[in-house]
């Protein structure tokens, strides 16, 4: 059973804490390997008492952390990027760059390298496509950050926890087509990812600016978004598999959230992986797969809190 480590009003009010004004984010582009360049938002304040790095899901960019970057920027220096295959980062061919959980660890260690991160002060927020890299790389790397936060995300092959378009994409039988579609609709799951599985009152916006960012993206080479998800989950099960073989190296400091009507991955899979793993759970009360946009504030304080007490790495 999973423990619920931290109520929403705690959540929030540890949010309240007084900061300066936010800093404004930049955009630009970064080199993080021959084949990569990545294109990135930074937050980056007079004296940052930390460093944040954000990790993006599908079908998002970087631009789904604007409003908590712009607002944790007060205090920290917050970095996102667009994961190749999303957004404006680079798209090399399949045969170059699998578009793997694998291959996307190593693109958070280069990346960790060519922006001069210190990682002894580094926290860690990834969802969905964007948590099983950091966990992958943690395994051998166990000072890669201060502390990581993973959430709504299958780090187990366990494909009845996952919605059924999910587990098509997983079977290589039907993988194929389930890529045609996924490209085929991709205005739609743009338009209405976001909003499934929640009540008409739990609904939330997406800015006209982050929509249009997202569709802009999605071809925006010759490997689309659709694509780039299709090659992640060809491997999946490989990578799924090595992390749950070599749990007991997952030693760095890493806690777990998810939201509570989460229809695209079961808060189940939050459970096994907590106690499978030994790593701590919050389950998100009303929230659905995409906390950070549903419920902004509250990942904020979820931030703020893993900073305040996770000790210095030596």
């Amino acid at each position: 059973m999973s423990t619920i480590k931290k109520s929403l009003a705690a959540l929030v009010a540890a949010s309240s804490v007084a900061s300066a004004a936010p800093a404004a984010a930049e955009t630009s582009r970064l080199q993080i390997s021959p084949e990569i360049t990545v294109r990135r938002l930074v937050v980056n304040p007079p004296a940052p008492k930390g460093t944040i790095l954000l990790l993006h899901g599908f079908p998002e960019t970087a631009h789904t952390w604007d409003e908590i970057a712009t607002q944790l920027g007060s205090d920290y220096e917050v970095h996102a990027f667009d994961w190749p295959g999303y957004g404006q980062s680079s798209r090399p061919p399949a045969e170059k760059f699998a578009y793997a959980p694998r291959d996307y660890a190593q693109v958070v260690k280069d990346y960790i390298r060519a922006a001069g991160i210190d990682k002894s002060q580094l926290v860690i927020y990834a969802t969905d496509i964007g948590a099983l890299p950091p966990l992958l790389l943690a395994l051998d790397d166990p000072g890669i950050a201060r502390k990581i936060i993973v959430g709504d995300f299958a780090p187990l092959d366990r494909p009845h926890y996952m919605a059924e378009r999910l587990r098509m994409l997983k079977a290589p039988a039907t993988a194929a087509a389930t890529r045609a579609a996924i490209n085929q609709g991709s205005s739609e799951i743009i338009a209405n990812a976001f909003h499934r599985g929640l009540d008409a009152s739990e609904q939330f916006a997406i800015s006209p600016a982050f929509t249009a960012d997202m569709l802009a993206g999605w071809n925006h080479g010759p490997i689309s978004s659709g694509d780039a998800f299709y090659h992640y989950y060809s491997h999946f099960t490989r990578d799924q598999q090595y992390l749950e073989a070599n749990l007991a190296r997952l030693t760095a400091p890493v806690t777990v959230v998810w939201g509570e009507r989460d229809i695209y991955i079961d808060k189940k899979m939050g459970e096994e992986f907590s106690a499978s793993s030994g790593k701590p759970l919050t389950i998100l009360p009303k929230l659905g797969h995409y906390p950070h946009l549903q419920a902004p504030q509250q990942t904020i304080a979820e931030i703020r809190a893993a900073i305040t007490s996770a000790p210095p790495q030596r």
